[in-house]
């Protein structure tokens, strides 16, 4: 079994999933309206074998932000405002794969499906199900839209650790910032009207 299989709550591949109502002519649109090329992938692949040594580091900065914002924090917490400490410890392995998976995994429609449930378990059509948590019930879209910057602007500082070149470190930024955008426009699906996506 691989590490990713012994995830709770992890599902990318899954047959069972909901299909997501975007198509793959759609995902090509997208990744043409960001810039998005087959270099991108290949730096992509490059920042995997960069991050993936530094995974815990990253995921405890960005714990860290979120922990110090009552606002975004909240989305972790019960009804008393405490923070529910072993839905942020199962969903830190997801976000841990996640990072992974952003430069690994192909742009595919299993990718499409995945990226889908993670909106849904942000929504709430299906926000808490998952761990069978009573934490607050719906992230806001707006959150996940400006959560791109910080996930983008902290991630540079750990593709610079390895040596790479000035350039390279730059490619692998830029093509980490597209991958992010990317996954963001799918994870909005579920708050949009019939129709508005």
């Amino acid at each position: 079994m691989s590490e990713s299989a012994a995830i709770p709550g992890y599902r990318y591949g899954d047959t069972e999933l909901a299909r997501a109502p975007i198509s793959i002519e759609d995902l090509n649109r997208l990744k043409q309206t960001v810039l998005f090329t087959e270099a991108d992938e290949r730096y992509l692949r490059m920042a995997g074998e960069v991050l993936a040594d530094q995974v815990d580091d990253i995921l405890d900065l960005w714990y860290g932000f979120v922990g110090s914002h009552p606002h975004l924090v909240q989305y972790f917490a019960d009804a008393e405002g405490r923070p529910i400490t072993d839905y942020l410890n199962a969903v830190r392995k997801r976000f841990g794969q996640w990072i992974l998976d952003v430069c690994r995994r192909p742009y595919d429609q299993a990718w499409l499906d995945w990226q889908y449930e993670i909106g849904l378990r942000h929504h709430r059509s299906k926000k808490n199900q998952t761990d069978r948590v009573a934490a607050n019930p719906h992230v806001p879209m707006r959150y996940l839209v400006a959560f791109i910057y910080p996930i983008t602007a902290t991630i540079r500082d750990f593709l610079a650790k390895k040596g790479h070149s000035a350039e390279d470190v730059d490619r692998m930024h830029q093509a980490w910032f597209k991958a992010v955008v990317l996954h963001v426009a799918i994870w909005c699906h579920p708050y949009t009207k019939e129709g508005d996506y």
